[in-house]
């Protein structure tokens, strides 16, 4: 039994899946979810059982479809502020975490949907997903930060087309676009992203999270600065024994044995 009311969460040698269970509101967000899924990022960040995570959504139908239209109803310029900064703190804290985290897109990603997986190291979709920041047709814009991830994972101006005419594109036009990493059948998708993860897992778990930490935030410096931090986070990992380990596996022909 889940502790969580709208996620479930399953654990698969050393990779946690975290699905988004609200199939009546095809996974929709509302403040609940994301706080819920906040709690559980946090602990699979803590559980050293758990080197990777998965998100997808539950049913066949949708990843998540949005923010939840019903929340924001009613709400008012406060009200409106208090739910992105919910959705902001989440998606930042996704990037930061130390471990890698993979979307499992099953089905539409629409709004808050697309948000979400936008803010995953990398996305793998069903062929029968669907990726859309369609707020602009209800009035609104992306809120979640899809106005600022898109334009850094595919070219400005296809990102300012999407946002600013609200319409959806296909999986393998978003594969097409370097959205997604990897397009398969739905009932391959999660195998998919497991061999994935069994692949990081298999790495250092330190020169991932390094590697993980110097990306994201080498993203908005300068060449130079982010050829810095390179140098210094290269170096601090000598620190540890894993390259001490790896570089001796590598030279006795046998596979490295990390320590947790």
């Amino acid at each position: 039994m889940s502790e969580y009311a709208n996620l479930l969460i399953e654990d698969r040698e050393g990779a946690r899946i975290i699905t988004i269970n609200r199939p009546k509101a095809l996974n929709a967000l509302n403040p609940e979810v994301l706080n819920e899924l906040d709690q559980a990022l946090h602990s699979a960040a803590a559980d050293t059982s758990v080197g990777v995570v998965i998100i997808t959504g539950s049913g066949d139908r949708a990843f998540v479809a949005g923010a939840d239209i019903k929340h924001m109803q009613d709400i008012n310029a406060a009200d409106a502020y208090a739910f992105a900064s919910i959705g902001h703190r989440v998606f930042q804290y996704i990037e930061s975490m130390p471990k890698p985290v993979i979307a499992a897109v099953n089905g539409v990603a629409f709004g808050g949907g697309s948000e979400l997986a936008l803010a995953c190291d990398f996305i793998y979709a069903s062929n029968k997903a669907r990726f859309g920041l369609p707020e602009v047709k209800l009035g609104l814009m992306p809120g979640f930060g899809g106005t600022q991830r898109l334009m850094r994972k595919i070219p400005q101006g296809m990102a300012r087309e999407l946002v600013y005419t609200g319409e959806p594109i296909l999986a393998d036009e978003a594969h097409r676009l370097g959205l997604v990493n990897k397009v398969t059948e739905p009932e391959a998708l999660l195998d998919a992203c497991l061999e994935s993860a069994k692949k990081i897992l298999a790495r250092s778990h330190i020169a991932v999270a390094s590697a993980k930490k110097v990306m994201v935030d080498g993203a908005d410096m300068t060449l130079p600065q982010a050829c810095s931090v390179e140098i210094n986070t290269f170096a601090l990992l000598f620190a540890s024994d894993h390259p001490k380990e790896g570089v001796s596996a590598f030279l006795e022909k046998r596979e490295p044995k990390f320590s947790k």
